[in-house]
């Protein structure tokens, strides 16, 4: 189950957290994976060495031609997870045109973006798999999240459209919604002991989630065993947006 042996793929955002996880767990079954960051750096040669990645890709996402330049150093992928995002915490009419901007660019246009560059290979071969991250702020009015939100549900949208397109050539496209996880993203926020109990008791399972509680969704929707779901999204969070 969740053969990956002969498949390459591209996790981005896999330096840290949930994208270098998946990474792993997508080396662990056999994949070529190329671990991904916006530059290169200590934390993401230490986290290659952790997935035991066939190379080091760098991009800036939120650069228009960050696609591009990632197709140019790791040629087509069998698999492609669109990990990586960005986001800024404000009340809803408090964030700069600069920070309105950088979300869009890297948590939605990017996103697009990718597809449509690496599509191409996956129609020649017939077979496929797009995996966005999305998140449980898709469904819930978190007050300084309303923006990162907006992006993370248009991402969802693009999900059900690309796929409806693209599931003709044996390529899937679907979106896990991961809920609070202990990712170094939320570290700050839950060291305050207060905040973490009022998270937790807002979990029905009763705790925050580990990156790795993804990599049963994500090896599901980049396997054969998953091949039939597409245009679909599994929400990894506890119970959280319910």
């Amino acid at each position: 189950m969740f053969d990956l042996k002969g498949k390459t793929a591209l996790v981005t955002g896999s330096s840290q957290g949930i994208g270098k996880e998946i990474a792993k767990a997508l080396t662990d079954c056999g994949a070529k994976v190329f671990a991904h960051g916006s530059r290169r750096s200590e934390k993401l040669d230490a986290a290659a060495e952790y997935i035991g990645a066939a190379g080091i890709v760098t991009a800036d996402l939120t650069s228009a031609d960050a696609a591009d330049s990632l197709y140019a150093q790791t040629g087509g992928v069998d698999i492609l997870i669109l990990n990586a995002s960005i986001q800024y915490k404000r009340p809803w009419d408090g964030f700069s045109s600069a920070e309105v901007d950088t979300q869009l660019d890297c948590n939605l246009k990017s996103t697009y973006y990718m597809m449509k560059t690496y599509a191409p290979y996956m129609k020649e071969k017939g077979w496929g798999r797009i995996v966005t991250i999305g998140s449980v702020n898709q469904y819930n009015n978190h007050p300084e999240l309303l923006l990162y939100g907006a992006t993370k549900a248009a991402q969802m949208k693009l999900v059900q459209g690309v796929a409806k397109s693209l599931a003709p050539f044996g390529i899937t496209v679907n979106n896990i919604a991961p809920g609070a996880i202990l990712t170094p993203r939320n570290d700050e926020a839950l060291a305050d002991k207060e905040f973490y109990d009022k998270v937790v008791a807002s979990i029905p399972a009763g705790y925050v989630g580990d990156p790795k509680d993804m990599n049963g969704a994500a090896l599901l929707l980049c396997s054969d065993e998953g091949k039939y779901i597409t245009g679909s999204e599994i929400i990894a969070d506890g119970g959280m947006h319910l």
